[in-house]
């Protein structure tokens, strides 16, 4: 508690120093300096130069911009719910804006969580402890920058994020998949995978989702819908090793 109340005191402290500083400085001169302390890596410092420039000049285009690099510093400095919260609003108070396409671009970074690999992303925590809710609004987001600004700059981005998404969003529905047939559950196992084939179809997911279909379906004794599935898993990736007529687990060498 003590700990805490100190480093409040001390954030406190700080943002009254900067009002104290930026008592007589004009608009444009706190935007300069906040963009300039952003540049330099100094993204506590921006951040509340930046909020003291929206409290004293709440008006105009500085204060726009100021949202935005606000959100990037916040970015940078692993704030990420204040990152979002001033994309949102930015988004809300100038749906217009011709920097409006960089809002939702940069939202969807914050959630994207870009400094890990696919595989980190998808496997770095147990099944309980995991939740795909941050892929999904990074998707959201690019989902609505290509939709609404088709045209912008950073749409190309955003679309190839989408992609590397789905692919991850499908894995994931695979390994909850797969923990549940390594309990048993197979029910909920065909559950989620048919997750991962209608949500996320021609994804590489899909090949491992058709293969736990076949094995959960044999192991509940539905021998005809573990047919039909097989039928599908062959057709459709006819060069896979887990098409060949053996035991399903002894290709399950990604497990």
């Amino acid at each position: 508690m003590l700990a805490l109340f100190a480093a409040l005191t001390l954030l406190g402290c700080g943002s009254l120093e900067v009002q104290n500083e930026t008592a007589t400085w004009s608009a444009e001169k706190i935007y300069q300096t906040a963009h300039d302390a952003a540049k330099e890596g100094n993204y506590a410092r921006a951040i509340k130069l930046f909020e003291s420039l929206e409290a004293r000049f709440p008006y105009g285009r500085y204060a726009q911009q100021a949202i935005l690099e606000s959100a990037y510093a916040n970015y940078r400095a692993g704030e990420t719910q204040a990152a979002i919260a001033q994309c949102d609003r930015f988004i809300r108070m100038y749906p217009n804006h011709p920097s409006t396409d960089y809002a939702y671009y940069l939202k969807g970074l914050v959630y994207f969580r870009e400094d890990q690999g696919l595989l980190g992303y998808v496997y770095e925590q147990d099944l309980s402890e995991r939740d795909p809710k941050s892929m999904r609004e990074s998707f959201n987001a690019f989902k609505e920058l290509t939709e609404k600004f088709p045209d912008s700059r950073y749409s190309e981005d955003g679309k190839t994020r989408m992609l590397y998404l789905s692919n991850a969003m499908g894995l994931y529905e695979v390994h909850a998949a797969r923990y549940y047939y390594n309990r048993g559950a197979y029910l909920s196992a065909i559950n989620r995978a048919q997750t991962a084939l209608i949500n996320f179809p021609r994804t590489p997911s899909n090949e491992e989702a058709l293969v736990l279909m076949v094995s959960s379906y044999e192991k509940l004794g539905m021998k005809d819908m573990a047919s039909d599935t097989r039928r599908i898993l062959e057709a459709s990736y006819p060069d896979s090793v887990k098409t060949e007529k053996k035991p399903w687990y002894m290709f399950w060498k990604f497990w």
